[in-house]
């Protein structure tokens, strides 16, 4: 198959995922963050080399995606020991374990049906815009074997789709919207041990893992990011869906204001997160909206909705527990703001 041939002959590719510090200086370090780039090929440039110590490339790739049992199911994966996760290591006696959820199975209007399924007459156009899904990664080209498109970070332990509905990418973005704590008065809160500022972040508590999460969620077929970002946030953090008409209109009126002022994108790349499989995996767009003087964002009424169980405003620091690699975006914003991370201030990164 041509395509499949053509997906081969780029099996190393030069990775776009990117850290958009080109829209912003950042007032501490200017860094490819090696978190958030688990392929071995990728080449990163870094001012402060001290963030790399004891730093693997592939110690940190697929961690949570290679957890068991499977999000949802009693479904174990096949084990996949760390050094094994790069595709480009032969394994011969490799045997994952298949696994599609039967609310994938049963074709909602965001899944995909079963590849080859000729009842379906389904066959997709992997690596290029398919009508109004999109297939190409931001990764670059993946590579497509029996049919099936084969996820670019390495091997997961699991085949099929597991809960996700599209084969290949499936992309999502993040909203991350941030306020600098403040007293009383309006001043910002300094943090007494690292004198910086305290920078918080609206946050959601996942219903169906209960971990603590960046409000973002999947895009639609033939929807622009911006878009995206904002219809996520205001289920899910404003609990639109539930508002009556009234409500809602002035709900979209703060969300206009919102989310047309100036922004930084902090990230573009592939998610290390617990639904990936082989055949299927989350790529995602991270922005950050802030609220430098703090007007806008202190008359949002924040609602958990849709996905989220609870929604609140949490002070960034590096002991946050979030969903997926979601930790790894929010240091970054507190890095880009200069806000207080952590306690050490041996660990801190200074623009060279």
């Amino acid at each position: 198959m041509a395509r499949c041939c053509l997906a081969r002959t780029v099996a190393v590719v030069s990775l776009t995922v990117t850290l958009s510090a080109v829209a912003v200086r950042y007032p501490s370090c200017q860094v490819f963050h090696p978190l958030l780039h688990p392929f071995r090929q990728l080449a990163y440039r870094i001012s402060c080399p001290s963030m790399l110590s004891g730093y693997h490339p592939n110690e940190n790739v697929h961690n949570k995606a290679r957890t068991s049992p499977y999000p949802g199911s009693n479904v174990e994966r096949s084990k996949v020991p760390t050094d094994k996760v790069d595709w480009l290591v032969e394994w011969e006696d490799y045997k994952p374990v298949e696994y599609t959820a039967s609310s994938v199975l049963a074709g909602p209007t965001w899944a995909d049906p079963q590849i080859r399924n000729s009842a379906k007459n389904f066959s997709p156009k992997f690596n290029e815009k398919d009508g109004q899904v999109e297939r190409r990664s931001l990764l670059g080209l993946y590579e497509v074997e029996n049919g099936r498109p084969r996820n670019p970070g390495g091997r997961t332990g699991l085949v099929g789709r597991g809960l996700l509905g599209r084969w290949g990418p499936n992309h999502a973005a993040d909203p991350i919207l941030t306020r600098w704590k403040r007293d009383s008065r309006g001043n910002k809160i300094i943090h007494p041990i690292s004198g910086k500022n305290i920078l918080q972040f609206v946050a959601i508590k996942r219903k169906d893992c209960g971990e603590w999460a960046i409000p973002g969620g999947m895009v639609d077929p033939g929807e622009i990011i911006n878009a995206t970002l904002k219809r996520e946030f205001s289920e899910e953090a404003l609990n639109s869906l539930q508002k009556s008409r009234v409500e809602k209109e002035k709900v979209e009126k703060q969300m206009n204001r919102l989310f047309n002022q100036e922004h930084f994108v902090v990230y573009k790349g592939y998610v290390d997160d617990p639904r990936n499989t082989d055949n299927a995996w989350i790529e995602t767009e991270a922005v950050n909206y802030h609220d430098e003087p703090g007007e806008m964002m202190d008359n949002l009424l924040l609602e958990a909705g849709d996905d989220a169980g609870k929604v609140k405003w949490v002070d960034i620091n590096e002991k946050l527990k979030l969903y997926a690699n979601h930790g790894d975006f929010i240091k970054l914003v507190a890095e880009k703001w200069g806000a207080h991370w952590n306690e050490d201030p041996h660990t801190d990164c200074h623009s060279a």
